[in-house]
């Protein structure tokens, strides 16, 4: 009689069932690889990698390993090279299982013995006394992790030579330690009582800052009287301010500057060629009482019926501005990359130039540090479009600790608001529309 395939995650039906704890691991493996070997989002593969594993602790602990190795990997490969005759390529199976073991036992809390037992059933024969031997010998020399990570060379030498040592600094310093969370009310006249009552601190009306939290159990959740959005994030539907009149929200999903502008009294209509991320977008609508229209397209063929009076395009990007969210970006964003990104910018951007109504506004942002997508893509589409001029954002507009440009537009950089938590890198600019 034939049995049935196990369902142990990623497991072969031949294979014996994994020890308890090896299949959170082998979870976080599948999740390395897919980051480092396919170039995939460490979100977009999570559900693959975790199949078979039904315990909702064991798939964060499989996020939380592979996360935390993709942090700190150009320190835990050094650490691993310094232990072998020889390196061991980067694809080498032993060398994936090296870091997971590593990680779990320099910067997780997981004592040695159970870091090595649960990763060792990954490789077999030869590998495997490797694997074994090397983190033994590193145990027993005491080893430890710096205390900032270091960036993969190539996003350092990016990063320096736009932004200076100083910059690169306070990236390894941001990435080191889990960002805060960050809250968007549609009221601001509530900041005050409900950072009160959340033990918050707020830096802008309608902001509110908290250490950490478990988002369902905050206070004001069911009744939705805001949502989670980075404070960086925050600030391009914030530029664009109170309004009666129409706006577009290109990109849109999952919706948090949908929420803003309908939540100032913009009528929103909102873009995105996502199904799954518009259902989301659905649901933070539905449970915020705010309402939007939401429409499903691409936007390089779909065009409104009329032009409006704001825009608001936060494009495609690299995303790399939000490293210490997702630290992941720092190892599948390279040049090729951010060329295509950038390419796809001009495209939009150009589209969304011909919705804005004589006298309109338009916001063009990336969650980006690459100057390609944020500095030089402005100053192509100005040169391309001589009735768009910028619309110089004030200091009055903006958190204490960021400043806008000279020339009017907004840049955020690792070690802003350090003090305070830090924020996500985005590049906004506020155009107008000649009249």
């Amino acid at each position: 009689m034939t049995r049935p395939p196990s369902r142990s995650a990623g497991r072969s039906p031949d294979r014996p069932a994994d020890p308890p704890g090896v299949p959170a691991r082998r979870a976080a493996l599948k999740l390395l690889d897919a980051v480092l070997r396919q170039g995939l989002p460490l979100e977009a593969a999570l559900d693959r990698a975790t199949q078979g594993i039904d315990r909702g602790d064991d798939r964060a602990l499989a996020h939380a390993i592979a996360a935390e190795t993709l942090r700190r990997l150009p320190d835990l490969d050094a650490l691993i090279d310094s232990a072998t005759q020889r390196p061991l390529p980067d694809d080498a199976k032993a060398r994936f299982a090296l870091r997971i073991a590593l990680v779990q036992a320099l910067a997780l809390g997981t004592p040695p013995h159970a870091a090595i037992s649960t990763v060792l059933p990954l490789v077999d024969g030869g590998p495997r006394k490797l694997v074994h031997g090397v983190f033994g010998t590193l145990m027993r020399a005491n080893k430890s992790l710096p205390e900032f990570p270091t960036l993969p060379e190539d996003a350092e030498a990016r990063w320096q030579n736009a932004w200076g040592e100083e910059r690169v600094a306070a990236a390894e310093r941001a990435i080191a330690a889990p960002p805060p969370l960050d809250l968007t009310l549609a009221d601001s006249a509530a900041t005050d009582a409900l950072a009160e009552e959340m033990d918050g601190t707020s830096l802008l009306p309608g902001h509110i800052r908290l250490a950490s939290g478990s988002v369902r159990e905050l206070p004001g959740f069911e009744e939705g009287g805001w949502w989670v959005q980075d404070i960086a994030a925050s600030l391009p539907a914030r530029l664009i301010g109170k309004g009666s009149g129409t706006a577009l929200d290109l990109c849109a999903a999952p919706g948090g500057k949908t929420m803003q502008l309908a939540s100032a009294g913009w009528a929103v209509t909102s873009i995105d060629s996502s199904e799954s991320r518009l259902a989301r977008l659905r649901e933070n609508l539905a449970r915020t009482h705010l309402e939007a229209t939401v429409i499903a397209a691409d936007l390089l063929k779909w065009s409104p019926d009329a032009p409006v009076d704001a825009v608001l395009l936060d494009a495609p990007c690299s995303a790399t501005g939000i490293f210490r969210r997702h630290p992941d970006v720092l190892h599948r964003v390279n040049p090729k990359v951010i060329a295509e990104m950038s390419r796809v910018q001009a495209q939009l951007l150009a589209r969304a130039a011909r919705w804005v109504k004589s006298g309109g506004t338009l916001i063009y942002a990336t969650c980006s540090l690459e100057r390609a997508e944020g500095e030089e893509q402005l100053m192509a589409f100005l040169a391309a479009q001589p009735d768009f001029a910028i619309d110089p954002v004030s200091v009055e507009e903006l958190p204490a600790g960021i400043i806008p440009h000279q020339r009017g537009w907004v840049r955020t950089l690792p070690g802003m608001l350090g003090k305070e938590g830090g924020c996500d890198g985005f590049f906004i600019a506020r155009l107008r529309r000649g009249t």
